[in-house]
Parts: C-alpha cells; structure tokens; sequence
C-alpha cells in the first residue's frame, strides 16, 4: 500500500477509538486555544486533517455564527463523526480531500493538529498551506512530540509507544522497542520541519506547550519571516 492508502485504511479502522482520543478529558484546552490564536469572528479557517473534527466546535466558537469552518481529511469513517459534529452549525462543514494539497484558496486562517507527523514532507505541505491563506492570515499547528520539561521527561518512553500504537506503519515489536528507549527520530523530524517551515513563511508567532510539554502550538502571521 501507498503511505496515502496505508493511512486511511489504519485509521478507518480505528475511528471509533480514535475519536475517544481526541476528546478526551483535557484535551479541549488546547484544543481551544489554537482555535482562538487561529481564527477571529467572521474569519473563513480550514482546518487540515480535521479528523473526527473534534477540534470543529471550539473553531466555530472562535469565528462566531457570521464566520465559516471547513474541515478537510482523507478518511471516510473519521469524516462520519466530523460531519455529524459540523451538522449543529449551518456555518460549519467539511470535505474528503488531501490535506497535503488541498483544492482550496482564500482562506483567513488554517490549523494543523496532530497531523504534521504523518507527511513525508511536512514543510512542503505546510508551505502550501501558507500559500493559500489571504495576506495577514493566521497559521497553527498543534502537535506532539517527546516532552523536554522536567515533569515530562520521565514519561517519554510511554509517550513513544502511543506514537508507535498509533502508527499506520509500525507493529507491535516497535512498541516494545520505544518502551525500552528507542527514538521517534521520523516523527521529531517532521515536526521540526513543519515549525521551521511556520516560523520561515510568518510574524507575530508564538509558541505554547500543554500537556508536561507532550503538545506544542505554534502560530503566526502571513507575510514575513524571521525577525
């Protein structure tokens, strides 16, 4: 199977549980805070590899009744529980598309979340994101990677072997693996790549951590790049 093929094939047969894990009890938190940094009253924002579209509600709530949310992803059964969600709101929908290249143009904002680990290229897709925002458009992404906090650092190999659970690519025996202190090196790497790409193509940009540091929000502004 394609990496594309792979991917939506794993998590269609996990959308179930996969939903359990994006809304999970403080989950929202972050969650609404990079609708917030993100999105304002009557903006358009995208959100790429929206998923079961857990993160729809807290967009709407950011954009308000005169704004518009458009979730976008590759997976069918995810795009089930992401329509029904979008189906409270008549500003709110989505669409079956590549987050990787999406048909799409003109939009005031666009949010990544948990999905930057899963592009070969992240700063390419990323790049392209960029591309279709209006000028003075707000970017996020919010992802997790291993945690450099204190309180964190003790909890990394049990964070590496949720990445590999969760992985389309890797089985059992990379769990064991990342419970005995192997890396994530594939998955540090793209984050990082999909972060410089933001910080290359933004101003105004701000980076936050929750979750002992497990979850880092990066966002900023079009036009501009390292100040």
């Amino acid at each position: 199977m394609t990496g594309t093929t792979a991917i939506r094939a794993f998590y269609s047969r996990r959308a179930a549980l996969y939903d359990l894990i994006a809304t999970a009890p403080g989950t929202g938190r972050w969650r609404r805070a990079a609708a917030r940094r993100v999105a304002g009253r009557g903006a358009t924002v995208v959100e790429m590899g929206c998923g079961t579209g857990a993160n729809l509600p807290y967009l709407r709530e950011a954009v308000g009744p005169e704004g518009r949310v458009l979730g976008v992803d590759i997976t069918g059964p995810l795009l089930g529980y992401a329509r029904e969600r979008a189906g409270r709101y008549d500003n709110v929908g989505v669409l079956r598309a590549d987050a990787r290249r999406p048909p799409l143009e003109g939009a005031d904002a666009v949010l990544g979340t948990f999905v930057c680990g899963l592009f070969s290229d992240p700063a390419a897709v990323v790049g392209r994101w960029c591309d279709l925002l209006k000028p003075g458009g707000r970017i996020g992404l919010l992802d997790a990677s291993v945690s450099t906090a204190i309180a964190g650092r003790p909890l990394n190999p049990l964070f590496r072997a949720f990445v590999a659970a969760g992985s389309p690519t890797r089985g059992a025996g990379d769990v064991l693996a990342a419970l005995c202190g192997a890396g994530d090196a594939t998955l540090s790497r793209r984050i990082d790549a999909a972060r410089e790409a933001l910080t290359n193509r933004t101003r105004d940009r701000r980076y936050e951590s929750f979750g002992l540091g497990f979850v880092g929000l990066s966002t900023g502004t079009i036009g501009g790049g390292a100040e």
